[in-house]
């Protein structure tokens, strides 16, 4: 019985010791216990992120920063704009911080031609997918060109495209690198101005079916 009762104290003082000893902070500097913490690029995008540039005119870079921190990181730029050919081009700016870690950041370039009676028209607004009712959302950025956010009228989905107005009753959709990094086309493009204003087409991409897709302007 003794034997027990000395043995049953030691365990309750070790109880004691270890629940009042302090935990060790004291980390080495970059470090949360033996994890190391590291510090991705941040981007200063200078300019728009989607911009216009008529066929034929000049495209001038505004220019993207790095930082790790407070340090500053060299930013790589891949992608090119060639003006005189009409289309949605996408330039990605990458840094890499001193651990070895990338980061980038994307800005769309749009070429194209717009005729005057489009230019003066503004197709902005939201659209619903008549199967649905699912809300597509276009913002003009210029004169006959607009982003639109959920193309697909697909509920859930986190997805912008660059539209072409080039004339008043014409839509044109290029090949494009969506806002997710993924490669769209688009096929079978109508414009109906309405009122209300209408549209339809057919999204070429692995995640979308080949259903032709119509909206109606709310």
């Amino acid at each position: 019985m003794k034997r027990y009762i000395k043995l049953t104290t030691a365990i309750v003082l070790a109880i004691i010791v270890t629940a009042c000893k302090k935990n060790d902070f004291s980390y080495p500097e970059g470090y949360v216990g033996s994890s190391k913490i590291t510090t991705y690029a941040t981007f200063t995008v200078n300019g728009d992120t989607y911009m216009f540039v008529p066929t034929g005119g000049t495209y001038t870079e505004p220019g993207v920063t790095a930082k790790e921190g407070d340090a500053d990181l060299q930013v790589t730029t891949t992608g090119t704009v060639n003006t005189n050919a009409p289309g949605v081009y996408t330039l990605t700016y990458s840094a890499v911080n001193k651990d070895g870690f990338p980061a980038s950041v994307r800005r769309t370039v749009v070429v194209a031609t717009i005729a005057p009676d489009a230019a003066a028209q503004d197709l902005s607004g939201n659209y619903a997918r008549t199967s649905n009712g699912s809300v597509s959302t276009w913002t003009k950025i210029a004169p006959g060109v607009y982003t639109v956010f959920n193309p697909g009228g697909a509920p859930g989905t986190n997805l912008t495209l660059v539209a072409i107005n080039p004339t008043a009753n014409e839509l044109f959709v290029p090949l494009q690198t969506g806002s997710d990094g993924s490669q769209y086309d688009v096929e079978g493009e109508t414009l109906q101005l309405g009122p209300p204003a209408r549209y339809s087409w057919v999204i070429i991409n692995p995640g979308y079916g080949t259903a032709e897709r119509t909206f109606v302007k709310q």
